[in-house]
């Protein structure tokens, strides 16, 4: 690619990628020379016919080949991911935050100043960072059971200069009863869906993900720790076709109505309950 243009590099890049199986071969090779060229994206836009050095060639056929040829995502490749109004710094040990995460933030937004939340979990921070970014009033904690998820949590905190308590537990162990609010993306994988998994998920903490036979383990767990705090409202990210059920256990644990909100693929991917 030595001597090619931005044009000539993003087309050869969305044949490779797209090649793959990506589901977005444009924005994942522009999201991949801007990170060589070490520019944003609006710059290739605007200077299409820009030639490459000979390191920046090189960097992007690595990128390009770690992409196309061993799927690692964008965000491990880049090093961080866009999440609402924040951007964080993710690697493989974490989950990549996904839009549809964000409606567990949505879920929050209506709290009362001063509310106590815990996002049960946090991974990279992203759902507890977010929220304190809009809702600096709250009082916001981020659990998670992995010191090296914690480790990179703490890393965008301080990055983003945000005030978050964070420590390490196994869902709600020792955390205490007093919350308001609780907000989790658990694992939720069944095991038996493993194997069907896009290639990407691969690269993913396998503990942030798969949760038992039927993807509930955690969850079942979560719920009656939930209900045994003071929070009224609980909002748990669950997988495709885990709602109706998620909600029903819900309403058994203690919370009085149990709902459901859709992600833009107008799946049921977020329960809310509340009491």
């Amino acid at each position: 690619m030595r001597g090619a243009t931005v044009a000539e590099a993003l087309d050869s890049a969305v044949v490779a990628i797209g090649a793959s199986g990506s589901a977005t071969p444009r924005l994942d090779a522009e999201l991949l020379l801007a990170e060589a060229v070490g520019t944003g994206r609006e710059a290739l836009v605007t200077g299409p016919g820009r030639e490459l050095t000979g390191e920046q060639a090189r960097r992007f056929r690595d990128l390009v080949t770690r992409r196309s040829r061993d799927r690692v995502p964008v965000a491990y490749l880049v090093g961080r991911k866009g999440f609402r109004w924040i951007e964080l710094e993710v690697d493989g040990r974490v989950l990549v935050p996904r839009p549809e995460t964000e409606l567990l933030v949505e879920a929050a937004l209506g709290l009362p100043a001063g509310a106590k939340v815990l996002d049960v979990g946090t991974g990279s921070g992203a759902v507890a960072l977010a929220l304190k970014h809009e809702r600096p009033d709250l009082e916001v904690a981020g659990s998670d059971i992995s010191p090296e998820a914690l480790e990179v949590a703490a890393a965008n905190r301080d990055r983003l200069g945000l005030d978050v308590v964070l420590e390490r537990a196994d869902l709600l162990d020792g955390l205490g009863h007093d919350w308001d609010a609780i907000l989790a993306n658990p694992p939720y994988v069944a095991e038996a869906d493993r194997e069907l998994l896009a290639p990407d998920l691969a690269h993913e903490p396998p503990g942030a993900l798969f949760a038992g036979p039927d993807g509930l383990d955690l969850i079942r767990r979560l719920l009656p720790a939930a209900a045994a705090t003071r929070a009224s409202l609980l909002a748990v990210e669950v997988g495709q076709g885990q709602a109706d059920g998620v909600a029903a256990l819900a309403r058994a644990a203690g919370f009085a109505q149990a709902g459901t909100v859709t992600d833009l693929a107008v799946i049921e991917r977020v329960v809310v309950a509340t009491r």
